[in-house]
């Protein structure tokens, strides 16, 4: 039992401790730039719920802290709630309350009233922070720590599988994929597990010969450490490389800052290949995951991190370094998930205004209000199935069964 609840410890700290700093990024992303523009805020909250903590500053805005720590928001002034949804009396309304109030030409400080560029770049800077924040990350991990290179030569091909079937041998060294030029091992993983059923064109390199090999990924399910049980695609081969083949690289830091917008652009891409795949039939989504998912990750990644070295200093450099490349990449999921053109999410206040810019008029209160519930029922329907595939990868019964044991 004691084992249980420090694995759930271990699980659950270091992914609401991620996800808290994300959030936080976030909603500064939204509020930096709402304040460059003039706009009025009543509250800067992260979490939600009783406030833990709360303090009004000298502009009248309210830090908060909720006890639950799933997400956040920035109310700006004139909000009839934390959506950003309009007063349903409509805009009008609002501003002869606000010029009742506090004059004529005290609107210009509040959102709604704002050029429609302006609160896009506000609404937007949201998820921009996130991409950036990656950014950052990914920067100063290319600058300090380097990352390690290994080619991506053939130790052995399974027999009987797609890659047997190809003519891939022993020795091979894979240059390219598709035509791109391959670096390390770890892409050509990446590249055949989302490619199940889609035929990839290589390059090897054999007896100091170019060959080209066209393989076609099958689809398997296994279980994967931080993941759980995962399907994917699989040629049948086993890569490896020698020690005088890896390189450990360190990028000077403009060529970081250029590594760490490639690997945010790659991330993005392999995201929006796997959503295309599902839209088209050729991936059931079975690979998308919701809180208990990640968490579950937070928590693999963190036990592997502690055990990788039982120096307690070696211990800390490898939790803190593995626990940093999360973030990045929760970050990164968590600002594209934001730009999904669904009412109640950044991108659906961004299709609400790009109807505006080009009708000239805001979208009808009625129909926002619409809007919004159906957003807020997609959205609940895809954490819902998100989190059924969690259960079903984590398979959640032997957890159980083992909290009780």
């Amino acid at each position: 039992m004691l084992n249980a609840l420090a694995q759930i410890l271990m699980t659950v700290v270091p992914f609401l401790l991620v996800l808290t700093v994300i959030v936080t990024i976030h909603e500064l992303g939204h509020f930096l730039v709402a304040r460059a523009f003039g706009v009025k805020v009543d509250r800067f909250a992260i979490g939600f719920g009783k406030a833990l903590f709360s303090r009004t500053d000298r502009h009248g805005i309210e830090w908060r802290v909720g006890w639950l720590p799933l997400g956040g928001y920035v109310k700006f002034s004139g909000d009839m709630d934390a959506s950003s949804v309009p007063d349903s009396r409509g805009l009008d309304t609002l501003k002869r309350e606000i010029v009742a109030e506090q004059g004529v030409g005290a609107e210009r400080d509040y959102f709604h009233f704002k050029p429609i560029w302006q609160r896009m770049l506000i609404i937007v800077a949201g998820p921009v922070s996130n991409f950036v924040l990656a950014i950052v990350i990914f920067t100063v991990l290319f600058s300090l720590v380097g990352v390690e290179l290994r080619p991506a030569r053939v130790a052995q091909v399974v027999p009987g599988s797609p890659a047997a079937a190809a003519g891939f041998r022993d020795g091979d060294l894979i240059s390219e994929m598709n035509g791109k030029a391959v670096e390390d091992a770890g892409e050509v993983v990446r590249k055949v597990n989302l490619s199940s059923g889609d035929p990839i064109r290589f390059t090897v390199e054999r007896a100091g010969r170019p060959v080209e090999i066209v393989a076609t990924p099958a689809r398997v399910t296994r279980e994967d450490p931080v993941a759980g049980r995962v399907s994917v695609g699989t040629i049948g081969l086993m890569l490896s490389s020698t020690a005088a083949e890896t390189r450990q690289i360190r990028y000077n830091p403009l060529e970081a800052v250029g590594q760490g917008v490639r690997q945010t652009g790659d991330i993005l891409g392999t995201t929006l290949s796997y959503l295309g795949r599902i839209f088209t039939g050729r991936e059931n989504g079975d690979q998308l995951s919701g809180p208990l998912g990640i968490a579950k990750a937070s928590g693999a990644l963190t036990n592997a991190a502690v055990a990788a070295n039982p120096d307690p200093l070696a211990m800390t450099i490898n939790l803190l370094l593995t626990m940093t490349s999360f973030a990045a990449i929760l970050s990164i999921g968590i600002g594209f998930l934001n730009l999904l053109p669904i009412p109640v999410l950044d991108g659906g206040h961004l299709v609400f205004y790009a109807y505006e810019a080009v009708a000239r008029k805001p979208v009808a209160a009625n129909v926002q209000e619409a809007g919004y519930r159906v957003g807020l029922a997609l959205l609940a329907g895809l954490m819902l199935f998100a989190t059924w595939n969690d259960l079903q990868k984590l398979n959640l019964f032997k957890f159980l069964g083992g909290l009780v044991s």
